[in-house]
């Protein structure tokens, strides 16, 4: 699910609340297609194909700042849903779209064509969906309901990762969180930064090419440190994550430095819509053609758990090990 900004009444008890309700959502979500709202997405099995469902909202004020550009806000919107899929190794089939009316028809076009660049970039076609006017002064409620095609060799869950398996990365982290910060700083520079919060990049066709070699794999969209906490906890195993080891690009760097504390907020920040995973290591020869694409950071471990490590030293978790506000399927 979508990363977030930390509005106003995301606090412990929120996010309590949020738990139960999902708790009691998968009372209902019973059907083993839903993967116990575990997983990133739901993969229907349908004439022996595999179909994977996701369902994605972003809301004014909670995960895009009210004066982000409309035309980068319909990018997000699809890029996270795309990420989405790009966990599960699939190829996208359509989107659904859900659309507040805010009273704003320049904002709506500007939308609208921003909508049709991330379609034609992604190559995915707009298959419906539905509108509804809201009162003045409300914020935008966006929605948008992915289709896409599993790979022959299916869907990889984040269930099935084991002691043993190394774990991995793909990308920079921390990019998303910091060209927030910037903006919320009133800064433009640099603008890498800006555009990674903004129009995020999944990693579709990488998703699609590791599917067949990995035991687990999620995309990093709260944060890689809670992100990998879920493969491990749906798994029955812990984490052990090397610090040190994230990839930073030099934008972040250069704006935040290559501290330990920067490093704890890349891994916490969210929004950076990479992947994260797991392969066993004796099939780790298999991607030697990925090896630019991907960094290893960590190994699945038997105590659950998350352990982390930086230049040899054992540190305790962050408090916050992300945002925990995504979803069903989170």
């Amino acid at each position: 699910m979508p990363g977030a900004i930390r509005a106003t009444g995301s606090d412990r008890r929120g996010l309590s609340g949020e738990s139960d309700f999902i708790a009691l959502m998968r009372g209902l979500a019973i059907d083993r297609q839903a993967r116990g709202l575990t997983d990133d997405a739901a993969v229907l099995e349908v004439g022996g194909a595999q179909i994977v469902l996701t369902h994605d909202m972003l809301i004014e004020g909670v995960h895009f700042l009210p004066d982000d550009p409309a035309d980068s806000v319909a990018w997000k919107l699809v890029a996270v849903n795309m990420s989405d899929l790009a966990a599960k190794g699939a190829a996208p089939l359509g989107v659904l779209l859900g659309f507040s009316l805010a009273g704003n028809a320049d904002w709506d076009r500007a939308f609208a064509a921003g909508l049709g660049e991330a379609l034609a970039a992604f190559e995915v076609p707009l298959l419906g969906g539905d509108t509804v006017a809201m009162p003045d002064g409300t914020p935008r409620a966006l929605g948008l309901t992915a289709l896409g095609r599993a790979p022959s060799c299916g869907a990889p869950a984040r269930s099935c990762a084991k002691p043993g398996d190394v774990l991995y990365v793909s990308g920079a982290i921390g990019d998303a969180g910091a060209g927030l910060a910037l903006l919320r700083d009133g800064k433009a520079e640099p603008a890498a930064l800006i555009e990674a919060y903004r129009r995020p990049m999944p990693d579709l066709v990488l998703g699609q090419r590791l599917a067949p070699l990995v035991t687990a794999m999620a995309d990093v969209s709260d944060g890689l440190l809670i992100d990998a906490e879920r493969i491990a906890r749906a798994s029955g195993c812990g984490v052990e994550i090397d610090l040190g080891a994230l990839p930073l690009s030099t934008d972040f760097v250069a704006a935040r430095g290559d501290s330990r504390d920067s490093r704890l907020f890349a891994a916490t920040c969210g929004d950076d819509y990479r992947l994260i995973l797991t392969i066993d290591p004796a099939r780790v020869a298999g991607y030697s053609a990925l090896d630019a694409a991907l960094t290893r950071i960590g190994t699945c471990v038997e105590r659950p758990g998350l352990r982390l490590v930086h230049q040899g030293e054992t540190l305790p978790p962050p408090v916050r090990l992300g945002y925990e506000h995504g979803g069903l399927n989170s």
